[in-house]
């Protein structure tokens, strides 16, 4: 399993978390912070927010299964790290980012926006409602909201239709 750690913290206590045979890859700001770099954890000092030093870190690792992103907090720093990490993150993977947290949060909001792609739809009525999937409908699974943290589940299989069989024989109004 890989694991990329977007903070300080213990890099040590997420292995003993997911198991000793993850590989952590932590990426911090600070170059002091490559002293935690052993056999199983390797560090990248790089600013979240530079997209170059995400193309480089890309090349370096072979893919992440769990993304933690507790790196900047800004709201733009976590916007580029979804942007160009959602994508890497192997199928079935998870990716979580913390401290989303303040009335009007941009991240927040930015996520929930996901949430409407995840809804945007084309139905094509019959005895099944059938609707083609944008590429980011195919992989997607769900987008989670929590007390300051926002957690998005990659698909296992990518999606190649949204359908909804219907049933009985008359839409029911509202009431």
């Amino acid at each position: 399993m890989e694991i990329g750690i977007y903070s300080g913290g213990s890099l040590e206590m997420w292995r003993s978390y997911f198991g000793e045979k993850c590989h952590i890859y932590g990426v911090d700001i600070q170059e002091a912070c490559k002293a935690y770099e052993n056999d199983h954890v390797s560090v990248f000092i790089g600013d979240q927010a530079d997209r170059d030093f995400w193309i480089t870190f890309k090349k370096s690792v072979g893919g992440i299964d769990i993304i933690i992103d507790d790196g900047g907090h800004t709201p733009e720093q976590q916007r580029i790290t979804l942007e160009e990490m959602l994508p890497y993150l192997r199928l079935g993977g998870v990716y979580l980012c913390e401290d989303v947290h303040t009335r009007f949060n941009r991240f927040s909001t930015f996520a929930a926006g996901l949430v409407n792609e995840l809804n945007a739809c084309n139905w094509i009525s019959g005895p099944v409602s059938q609707s083609s999937v944008s590429r980011f409908q195919s992989s997607i699974h769900a987008i989670h909201f929590y007390p300051y943290l926002v957690v998005i589940e990659k698909n296992q299989v990518p999606v190649t239709k949204l359908s909804a069989p219907k049933h009985g024989t008359k839409w029911q109004p509202f009431l």
